[in-house]
């Protein structure tokens, strides 16, 4: 896979973006409570990568513990559709939520490769044993 611009949107149609993103350098899945609940699975990108094209007045922020990643939601349908994030790992990031991409195939979300991540006990580095679920 290379590079290539997506279209997003939450469910309603209210928030679109834009985003810069190479599929085949990975995806993630992780164990947190948040990711689990919403069934989130991001790609990860640069700001500059990530343009919002409308909503940006129809987002609502959820934040937790440490309060320095940004959850962010439609305020009328509920999607997440990308959340923004700061961590040792990336710096600052764009997480973007491949399933609110409305211009990519079904074969290119099979291929994408999944990292999963041990959020659940803030283990960063090493996968959960369990996964068949996220």
């Amino acid at each position: 896979m290379t590079l290539k611009t997506y279209h997003g949107s939450c469910h309603c149609g209210a928030v679109t973006f834009d985003a810069d993103i190479d599929l085949g350098q990975g995806t993630l899945r992780c164990n947190c409570s948040i990711c689990v609940k919403a069934r989130f699975w991001p790609a990860i990108v640069k700001p500059e990568a990530f343009r919002l094209k409308s909503g940006e007045g129809e987002l609502t922020l959820y934040q937790f513990l440490s309060k320095r990643d940004k959850h962010l939601f439609c305020r009328h349908c509920g999607v997440r559709a990308f959340g923004i994030g700061q961590s040792p790992r990336w710096g600052e990031f764009y997480a973007v939520n491949v399933t609110c991409l409305d211009d990519v195939s079904e074969a290119e979300l099979a291929a994408a490769p999944i990292t999963y991540l041990d959020g659940k006990n803030d283990n960063w580095d090493t996968p959960p044993q369990e996964t068949r679920y996220l």
